[in-house]
């Protein structure tokens, strides 16, 4: 018998969920009731073909996009491409079931571990999202699959993966350093798509996980000039700086903080926010929030490169976009590098990461979870995990 947690259709529950994912960080207590997501125990899941393998998650964690699933906030144009009922999670490390030979040639026994990649080089597209009898979507759309941009599967005790997905795990690397590899690829690959020069300023907003890995990987992989960080909370801002930010400025003081930080000029029209004559060089959007992009957005230099690694949500004005002909450049983690996954183990394995996976909670507390999860900040959290190995 296998457990998870399934997203489901409810249009009720949907609207009331995007309620609540708008609403102010308060309003996360409601999460658990608003959320279309359940508990479900179905039969194991059927292995679909030749390459495909069933594995056990040890830790999975709770990331933006999965929030932004769950709470409704998320485009129309991946909703469209997700079949539901389906189950999230695509930040997983876990243990194989069976003895696998990858595609280079190296072979798994069972119970080895391994990091379950939510967006492979190759291979059949990713994991499909399956607990049980196979309810939810089989990833297969179109190009490769919608999951290269979504991922799932991990918030339940049993999945499936290709084995073009698996990825070992070093045994000296323990699980909660091994659950944001993902994570830590994903802001290798923003990183390489940035193009980041010597010497150039770079602003990061956000500074959840998202946000902070991109500060990591920003200091491992460029010789960037001065890095900033846009922090809500005094703990993302005290990470931001041991991470290799060099200057932390709170939301409402961001624009005058770059304006200080490199000689600017300021602009306030009559309505709408202020923004810069001058500015960055390059500026991430890590928090994937209509504030969080208008501000990389009037804070970048003219001809200068504004990068969306964060999960896009909202509306925000693009006039700075066409009047200062910056560049807007997507990093959903697709075709990325052979490198990235590698660079991203090695990060795990170096970075000062202890504390970041700051709690775990059973598939059965998913409600306490994901409470806990929408306001991590708040409380001094980055990251937030199931431990599905835990039956309570």
């Amino acid at each position: 018998m296998t457990r998870g947690l399934e997203l489901y259709a409810s249009v009720s529950r949907q609207a009331a969920s995007r309620l609540v994912g708008a609403g102010p960080s308060g309003w996360s207590g409601l999460a658990g009731v608003a959320a279309p997501l359940r508990y479900v125990e179905h039969g194991d899941p059927v292995v679909p073909g030749p390459g495909w393998v069933t594995v056990r998650p040890r830790l999975a964690g709770i990331s933006g996009s999965d929030l932004a699933l769950v709470t409704g906030r998320v485009s129309a144009y991946l909703t469209a491409m997700v079949g539901l009922p389906f189950v999230p999670g695509q930040e997983v490390v876990a243990e194989v079931q069976e003895s696998v030979t990858l595609d280079d040639g190296r072979v798994l026994a069972a119970g080895d571990r391994v990091v379950v990649d939510p967006a492979p080089g190759s291979g059949p597209g990713t994991g499909d999202g399956r607990v049980g009898d196979g309810r939810a979507g089989d990833g297969r759309a179109g190009d490769g699959g919608w999951a290269r941009g979504v991922g799932g599967g991990g918030w339940s005790r049993v999945m499936l993966a290709h084995r073009g997905q698996l990825c070992p795990v070093p045994a000296t690397l323990p699980d909660a350093r091994a659950v944001l590899v993902d994570p830590l690829a994903a802001a290798v690959h923003a990183v390489d798509r940035a193009r980041v020069g010597a010497g150039q300023r770079v602003l990061v907003v956000g500074a959840g996980a998202a946000g902070l890995c991109t500060v990591l990987a920003l200091r491992a992989h460029t010789e960037a000039g001065q890095v900033a960080v846009v922090a809500k909370y005094p703990r993302q801002a005290e990470l931001a700086r041991r991470f290799g930010a060099d200057v932390v400025f709170d939301p409402d003081g961001a624009v005058a903080g770059v304006r200080r930080a490199t000689h600017a000029m300021r602009v306030s029209p009559r309505a709408g926010g202020a923004f810069l004559l001058g500015g960055v060089d390059v500026a991430f959007d890590a928090a994937g929030r209509a504030s969080s992009l208008s501000t990389a957005l009037r804070t970048t230099r003219a001809g200068g490169r504004v990068v969306l690694s964060g999960v896009p949500t909202g509306r925000v004005d693009l006039t700075p976009l066409w009047a200062r002909g910056l560049e807007l450049v997507g990093a959903a983690r697709r075709g990325a590098a052979p490198s990235v996954l590698a660079r991203a183990f090695a990060l795990a394995a170096g970075a000062p990461l202890d504390g970041v996976v700051a709690a775990t909670y059973p598939l059965t507390r998913w409600r306490e979870a994901l409470e806990h999860a929408l306001c991590a900040g708040r409380l001094g959290a980055v990251r937030i995990a199931f431990d599905p190995t835990v039956a309570l």
